[in-house]
């Protein structure tokens, strides 16, 4: 082996050894690095879920009669709906809703079986809080198909053509499983961006700054020290959730582990290189946190993992080939739950490539730059 090369990887091992131990020395630091990873990954698990498993409704049955009574425990004997109260008019049901005591409201009225008998339509109202759009919509959608359901089992309509639908990859549409793979990249994410945002602004907060430069070590290699550490924390940490997801909420990996920590790494090589750059501009920690607070918040709304990119203005949509994170969650989501390879998500690693290779040298250049 080349001698310039073992001193290199030499060098290297040590650095990246000081990092280590600067960071798991401390039984505090050692705490932070792991306790929030698995309490995050549980909050996640449990919180981060809009799937309806359970509605409080009203009912209004100005009917009275037998196919009212009927169609109403239809809707009552469905798992996820549950009849809180029976009101007497809409402004008892305005009450409740604006209480926050009720997601939505079946208001059937005083002519429905009489319409029913005679083969016409028969109108049902369904009043849903519209302070969150996504559970009314889903709360108006499944009382929908309950009524379709009842009006089929009970003779008053007739489908010539039926329709059987499947969600592919995630069968049950389940959202925590679209949550917990994309939580996989964001908890590597914000500990790399946060450990090697805060690696040399801490030197020179402590003092050590110094110290470190007279050392044989050369810029390059001290950078470099630098950015392995929050890797390798990174991937830890990524390998806890990746266990809670797996074995505590049992979402099914399709993958392979390989592709997945291959594309974890890459992120977290171009997202190192952010963290470094910030930490070579700043003073002193407290700006590297605001710097890191004002580039993280539009990085993670940008990546798609709530809202959709389609969703968002076309500006917008151009802005996010700039966000590795935008394609870290969809590989990593494809390579989750799609069981996708290299050659399928290959394309979603140019961008990062990209990033990484604009930002390293970029934090090697401000390195030296402050240096000398």
């Amino acid at each position: 082996m080349n001698i310039s090369l073992q001193r290199f990887l030499r060098h290297l091992y040590f650095l990246c050894q000081k990092e280590l131990l600067s960071l798991f020395k401390d039984p505090r630091m050692r705490i932070q690095l792991v306790m929030p990873v698995i309490i995050e990954g549980f909050l996640f698990g449990y919180a981060a879920n809009y799937n309806i498993e359970e509605v409080p409704y009203a009912v209004v049955d100005n009917s009275g009669t037998a196919s009212s009574r009927d169609f109403l425990a239809h809707i009552e004997a469905a798992p996820t709906f549950s009849c809180t109260a029976v009101c007497g008019n809409v402004q008892e049901v305005s009450e409740l809703i604006d209480a926050g005591e009720i997601l939505g409201a079946v208001v059937v009225p005083e002519n429905f079986e009489k319409k029913l008998l005679h083969g016409g339509q028969a109108p049902v109202q369904v009043i849903t809080d519209g302070r969150n759009p996504m559970i009314a919509s889903m709360v108006t959608n499944y009382i929908a198909h309950i009524a379709a359901d009842w009006s089929a089992a009970g003779g008053f309509a007739h489908e010539t053509v039926t329709i059987e639908t499947r969600t592919w990859f995630n069968p049950n549409q389940l959202s925590r499983w679209t949550f917990l793979p994309s939580f996989l990249a964001m908890i590597a994410f914000v500990q790399v961006m946060f450990l090697a945002g805060l690696s040399i602004a801490k030197e020179r907060e402590q003092g050590t700054f110094d110290q470190l430069l007279v050392t044989p070590f050369s810029p390059t290699e001290i950078l470099i020290g630098k950015a392995t550490p929050p890797v390798i924390v990174g991937l830890f940490q990524a390998a806890m959730v990746f266990l809670i997801a797996r074995f505590w909420f049992e979402v099914p990996f399709a993958g392979n582990l390989f592709t997945l920590l291959l594309t974890l790494f890459i992120f977290m090589v171009s997202t190192t290189g952010l963290g470094l750059s910030i930490s070579s501009v700043a003073k002193n920690m407290q700006q590297v946190l605001v710097y890191l607070l004002v580039l993280m918040i539009p990085m993670v709304l940008l990546s798609g993992l709530v809202t959709p990119i389609h969703n968002m203005p076309e500006f917008l949509q151009i802005i996010t080939y700039a966000d590795p994170m935008r394609f870290v969650i969809d590989a990593v989501r494809r390579i989750y739950l799609e069981g996708a390879g290299l050659t399928e998500i290959a394309w979603d690693f140019v961008p990062m490539v990209v990033v990484a290779a604009l930002t390293m040298p970029l934090a090697g250049w401000l390195f030296r730059h402050k240096t000398t």
